[in-house]
């Protein structure tokens, strides 16, 4: 069977034992070879649960990053990964909200 390139979008998500703990998300835009998209979506979920991970940061506390949700998988808008390539397209409505959520375009740092 061949396999072509889709893309998925992975959200994780922290959390903390600390009581004043703000959870951070983190979106992962991740390439996944497969012969279908079911293939993929499985294969997306088994690579995040891999990357879950709990430690303790520089005060103590106990951190975890967990799969929160694939959100979207699909294939690759173009197949040939050899040259530029367009990978991804996803459609939304409200700016201001976008804006809010992208902490890059809010000029904050993380």
């Amino acid at each position: 069977m061949t396999s072509a390139p889709y893309i998925a979008i992975v959200l994780m998500e922290s959390s903390s034992d600390s009581t004043d703990y703000v959870p951070l998300y983190q979106e992962d835009v991740v390439l996944i070879h497969a012969p279908d998209e079911d293939t993929a979506r499985r294969a997306a979920e088994e690579r995040a649960r891999k990357s879950e991970s709990t430690f303790l940061n520089e005060s103590g506390e106990t951190i975890s990053w967990r799969l929160k949700r694939i959100v979207d998988v699909q294939e690759a808008q173009d197949a040939d990964l050899t040259r530029d390539a367009d990978l991804y397209t996803r459609h939304f409505r409200d700016y201001d909200s976008y804006e809010k959520f992208d902490p890059l375009l809010s000029g904050e740092e993380l």
